[in-house]
């Protein structure tokens, strides 16, 4: 179905499927989720595409709810800064649309940063890889396959 769900079948790992109707009205794809599929906010990960200050990019991977401090991920990245990228940058360096983009199957392999809050979860749920599609699955198989560091920020 997406790059996405097919690398996760690829690599046995237990996941569930779960499609809603997106409305294209909404540009809160995060809280979209949370309120059609009548989940617990804690347990939405939005998946997030960072510019560092030394031209690189970094994926984060963070609750809905929150927003990233950037000082905590710079330094957790080894950067000097961190600052969201360019909607244009992100479609183009992982291959999804914005409101869909998937931690998994990126266009380019990205150093991957998981908000430590995932790790008391006994399942997340992150984009399938289209607006509209989640994926939920255990926070330790998300950050075993990408090789994630986790952290607080």
């Amino acid at each position: 179905m997406t790059p996405a769900v097919t690398f996760l079948t690829k690599h046995k790992v237990a996941f569930e499927l779960i499609s809603f109707e997106h409305d294209t009205q909404v540009d809160n794809y995060g809280q979209e989720v949370i309120d059609k599929l009548a989940l617990d906010a804690a347990c939405v990960f939005k998946t997030l595409v960072l510019e560092t200050a030394e031209q690189g990019f970094v994926v984060a991977i963070t609750p809905v709810s929150q927003q990233v401090n950037t000082k905590s991920l710079a330094k957790l990245a080894g950067s000097k800064k961190v600052a969201m990228a360019a909607g244009a940058d992100v479609e183009r360096v992982t291959g999804y649309v914005l409101g869909g983009v998937s931690p998994f199957a990126q266009k380019k392999r990205l150093p991957v940063y998981v908000h430590q809050s995932a790790l008391a979860q006994e399942r997340i749920y992150v984009s399938a890889g289209k607006r509209g599609v989640e994926l939920a699955l255990a926070p330790k198989d998300l950050i075993t396959l990408l090789n994630a560091r986790c952290g607080e920020f």
